[in-house]
């Protein structure tokens, strides 16, 4: 198991600008929805890539079982949540 804000700093180690919000019940598989400027001109997969790439460490210890993701940049984010960038 794992805790949410370490899983949180994994992702802003590798995405400084991100925007975190994750969601878990059991602290093993958690939903996490990313909104990083460096998505910016990068395909879905790609982006989830970059995202798992900062948790690979603790999927190969088995301390995160599963990560579902949703990624955005800012501009997409703001336009599908209608809430400005911070």
């Amino acid at each position: 198991m794992i805790d949410p804000a370490e899983v949180e700093a994994m992702i802003k180690a590798k995405l400084p600008d991100a925007r975190v919000h994750l969601d878990t019940q059991d602290r093993e598989h958690y939903e996490a929805v990313v909104v990083s400027s460096e998505f910016e001109g990068k395909r879905t997969v790609q982006r989830h890539q970059l995202v798992l790439g900062s948790v690979q460490e603790a999927i190969g210890t088995n301390e995160l079982h599963a990560l579902a993701l949703k990624t955005y940049t800012p501009a997409q984010w703001e336009a599908s949540s209608g809430v400005a960038s911070a």
